[in-house]
């Protein structure tokens, strides 16, 4: 198994000179099983260039598993742009949770596709589309893949997934603040609070525990994080902490600050290394750039 990056910003597209190594496109992960088989996890911007990847190469069909971490614009505005959808004979499969009680995930893709958003409705598609909602904690066996999945930390329903093969695993926490406490000590709320951010803690590892690869949301420095509680993303030392919790081998930070010019994001991820220097054991901790393949 093996995956590649093509979208590694967070919140907005931040193309430009300042993020020319890193890349400015938004999310998008692409995983190719030992079969070949396409998993896509998340449909940023960065979905565009895999596409045009994906039409340019002479294998057909086209067949891609998309998988949705949760409908925040930039994990999804690229979904229209997916070129494989205008080609007949492709087949895309779009997973992941309901935005919203009575929805299904076939909503995310049905809103873009509205005429005052896109000029291109769903019935003009010219590829096959199916549509499956999550149910949080479902697994899903795709050729010779397991999916599994679990709820984050975030404001509103998102999916962190764990795609197993052949005995190799990897797993994105999608966007993931760890649970703050909104409780005073004196509060009769927080011991019951703290208990629920435990249990969710405890599930989240459960699914992360001993993953070969580890793609955590690292939004935020720990001097940055105070301004932004309750926002719905973690720190670099969230992700450390997390990954030498479930003891993991490699960690990849990503969903990078876009106001964050290249130079500035290797100096945060510097600094963060040398506070943690002598801590990590074997993990490696790198940052995600655009174009990076990694083989499990």
């Amino acid at each position: 198994m093996k995956f590649t990056f093509w979208g590694v910003r967070g919140s907005i597209p931040s193309p430009g000179p300042r993020t020319v190594r890193y890349g400015g496109n938004t999310t998008c992960i692409e995983v190719r099983t030992d079969n070949d088989s396409l998993l896509i996890i998340d449909a940023g911007t960065g979905i565009f260039p895999l596409a045009q990847a994906l039409v340019a190469a002479p294998r057909r069909p086209i067949e891609a598993n998309i998988f949705i971490t949760h409908s925040h614009w930039d994990h999804i505005h690229g979904l229209p742009f997916f070129a494989p959808l205008f080609v007949p004979g492709s087949l895309v499969r779009v997973h992941g949770a309901a935005p919203e009680p009575g929805q299904d995930i076939s909503h995310v893709v049905g809103v873009q596709l509205q005429p005052n958003y896109f000029p291109v409705s769903e019935a003009e598609l010219a590829a096959r589309v199916e549509y499956h909602t999550l149910a949080v904690g479902e697994r899903l066996v795709l050729d010779d893949a397991v999916v599994s999945n679990v709820l984050m930390g975030h404001p509103v329903t998102d999916l962190g997934y764990r795609i197993d093969c052949n005995g190799k695993a990897l797993f994105f926490t999608g966007d993931h603040e760890p649970m703050f406490n909104p409780y005073p000590a004196s509060h009769a709320e927080h011991d019951a609070f703290q208990e629920h951010v435990a249990r969710h803690t405890g599930a989240i590892d459960a699914l992360a525990h001993g993953v070969d690869a580890l793609i955590v949301d690292c939004s935020y420095t720990r001097e940055e994080y105070p301004s932004k509680v309750g926002w719905g993303h973690g720190t670099f030392d969230n992700a450390i902490a997390m990954a030498l919790r479930c003891g993991v081998r490699r960690l990849y930070c990503t969903h990078h600050e876009p106001t964050r010019s290249d130079d500035e994001l290797e100096a945060v991820f510097a600094d963060v290394m040398a506070r943690h220097a002598g801590a990590l054991g074997e993990l490696q901790v790198s940052l995600a750039y655009e174009g990076l393949e990694v083989t499990l």
